[in-house]
């Protein structure tokens, strides 16, 4: 892979800082260039880049491992800086749109807090747009999918949707008339941490009883875990699976194993969609969308998980019988939805970047001819 070195033009940067066009995004993505843009999603495990042109195709993706959270946030900068040159080696790159897992603010420019990442207040969008010849959006990853599956996904043709992401925890995103809702601060959408148990379990956000510790991937993987490790008998079937070592029990292997017929692990997947249901039941009561769509790892277990979410979620909504019942849709755009959306909202900025382009190309056209005469 290409390094920062290799690609970056010397002398001063030509990158254009941007700031939110969020204000206008339903009216905006309608009209803006039709021209490849890269999306980066970053975890706490992987960086996965790809050039996504305006119908929301991948033209290519590249993928590397996330660097080790205890180094600088420079060395993940370096990394995204790689990816995206390395891209722009075979693909005419327009703008970058970065989906961070973490809190970004309002004015989609700095990093407040990743909670798998050395990010504290990090403006990570001037740091790369220094570094990179684009400009450069940033957003929260959830936002994000959220986004890429109104456009092209489960969401397409809802005015008022919600996105629930079950993945390690919870995340979410709001979307109302075709406009991502961040809130004040930048920070809305953190639906796995409503406190659902008082004095439940310990979350690592430093509270107990977090809706994200009965309902997402971390939730299911240590129900199977606490199960085996105490040789219950419902588990030996699962024991015998990863040979004794119950550390080797993961999310998909216990999916696998529930589509396969495996009582327990059918029981443990309606346990987490039940407490999926009951939440989406309090965000309806709260938020009031038209469709909710469930991504995320643990969505793979389609009907396993979103049959018994649906049958919480009627048991458990206000003023059942009486009112609208939202559509309970799964994601369609899968593990790729995060960079999808973030190289489409990254579109977005690509009209300004052209533009300042086509001004600065037309003063130097006229200088050229004033200064032959």
């Amino acid at each position: 892979m290409s390094t920062y070195r290799e690609r970056v033009p010397r002398g001063p940067a030509r990158a254009t800082v941007l700031r939110t066009a969020g204000t206008r995004e339903r009216r905006s993505h309608l009209t803006a260039p039709r021209v490849p843009t890269v999306g980066i999603d970053i975890g706490g495990t992987k960086v996965m880049a790809g050039v996504v042109d305006a119908d929301g195709v991948i033209l290519e993706q590249v993928r590397t491992e996330t660097p080790d959270k205890s180094k600088s946030p420079k060395v993940v900068e370096d990394t995204i800086t790689e990816l995206v040159l390395d891209l722009s080696d075979r693909h005419d790159v327009h703008a970058v749109g970065i989906g961070a897992a973490g809190w970004v603010d309002a004015d989609r420019s700095n990093v407040l807090f990743a909670p798998h990442l050395n990010w504290r207040n990090e403006p990570l969008r001037d740091r790369l747009a220094g570094r990179l010849a684009v400009p450069v959006m940033v957003d929260n990853d959830a936002n994000t999918a959220a986004w890429a599956e109104w456009r092209f996904g489960a969401g397409r043709g809802e005015d008022h949707l919600v996105m629930i992401t079950l993945g390690t925890g919870i995340g979410g995103a709001i979307l109302e008339d075709g406009q991502v809702k961040r809130g004040k601060y930048g920070v809305a959408g953190e639906f796995g941490h409503m406190q659902v148990v008082p004095g439940g379990h310990r979350c690592p956000c430093g509270n107990r009883g977090c809706w994200e510790q009965y309902s997402s991937g971390n939730a299911l993987v240590r129900e199977a875990r606490e199960l085996a490790a105490a040789d219950s008998p419902v588990a030996y079937n699962i024991i015998e699976r990863v040979g004794g070592n119950v550390p080797d029990i993961t999310g998909p292997l216990i999916t696998e194993l529930a589509r396969e017929g495996d009582a327990m692990c059918v029981e443990l997947l309606a346990e987490i969609g039940q407490w999926l249901g009951v939440g989406i039941a309090n965000l309806a009561a709260a938020l009031d969308p038209s469709c909710f769509v469930i991504g995320g790892g643990v969505s793979a277990a389609d009907d396993l998980l979103i049959g018994p979410a649906t049958d919480a979620f009627r048991r458990t909504l206000t003023g059942r019988g009486y009112r609208p019942e939202a559509r309970i849709a799964k994601a369609q755009l899968g593990p790729e939805a995060g960079m999808v959306g973030a190289a489409d909202l990254a579109r977005l900025v690509a009209r300004r970047f052209r533009r300042a382009n086509r001004r600065r190309v037309e003063r130097y056209e006229r200088y050229e001819r004033t200064g032959r005469r």
